[in-house]
């Protein structure tokens, strides 16, 4: 009885360790949003606002979208970093956190880099998806390694997915870390990136890991930014935006 104590004990350290991790509470995490102005921020206003404390990115049936819109932290170019934050989206919503990313020259607003996928719909939240690049570099329950190449993005691309990525591992099914995921409500996700991997946690939960190989399209450090989605009405909202260098 004494050793199954310990040992209930011992799990139920590790899920409050986990947790609070999860939630922000990461020893060193510094909030990146005062939650009262868009100072730090720079993105297009006509799509971007603070409104009851969170970062909001609307679409409305009056200011459509010709290209995906990003609202960009002005506050460096993170490398090695965990980012955990509070996420709402619409169900027809489509949005995204790029991290390690640039500026796609030529577009307003736009940006290049990687991305934790967010929608409405849940179909690929979680996942790691290279916005302006190599596209889908791992879905969902997947643990994926990009190889070195030396091909083309549109060699190496296809189907929205970047043909080279090579499954290493399952986190789960899609359809099953799905469940995890509240729909039009708050969730919460947590981004670590350190060195070459990449992994993307929507409330506790491990969704995607990628290892990047690749010294041609990878990245080391970057621009961090939130994304409004080409396409219909929707509503986004950020809040409890926190990052901690590692």
């Amino acid at each position: 009885m004494l050793k199954q104590s310990v040992l209930g004990l011992c799990i139920a350290s590790v899920v409050l360790l986990n947790a609070g991790c999860a939630n922000g509470q990461s020893k060193g995490a510094k909030s990146i949003f005062d939650g009262k102005t868009l100072n730090g921020w720079e993105g297009d206003t006509n799509y971007w606002r603070v409104e009851n404390g969170n970062l909001v990115g609307e679409i409305t049936p009056d200011k459509t979208l010709k290209s995906n819109s990003f609202i960009v932290w002005q506050g460096g170019q993170p490398g090695d970093f965990e980012l955990t934050l509070e996420f709402k989206i619409t169900k027809s919503g489509n949005s995204g956190i790029n991290y390690r990313s640039a500026k796609f020259d030529g577009v307003p607003n736009a940006l290049t880099g990687y991305q934790a996928d967010i929608d409405g719909a849940n179909r690929y939240t979680g996942q790691n998806y290279e916005e302006r690049g190599r596209t889908t570099l791992a879905y969902r329950g997947q643990k994926v390694t990009i190889p070195a190449t030396d091909k083309t993005l549109q060699e190496g691309g296809k189907g929205n997915a970047w043909t080279l990525a090579e499954v290493t591992g399952s986190l789960g099914s899609s359809d099953s870390l799905k469940t995890v995921i509240k729909q039009e409500d708050w969730n919460t996700c947590r981004i670590v990136a350190k060195g070459n991997r990449l992994q993307h946690y929507i409330n506790g939960v491990l969704m995607s890991d990628v290892t990047d190989n690749d010294k041609v399209y990878g990245r080391a450090k970057g621009l961090l930014g939130m994304q409004v989605h080409v396409g219909p009405p929707m509503k986004v909202e950020y809040r409890k935006i926190m990052m901690r260098e590692l």
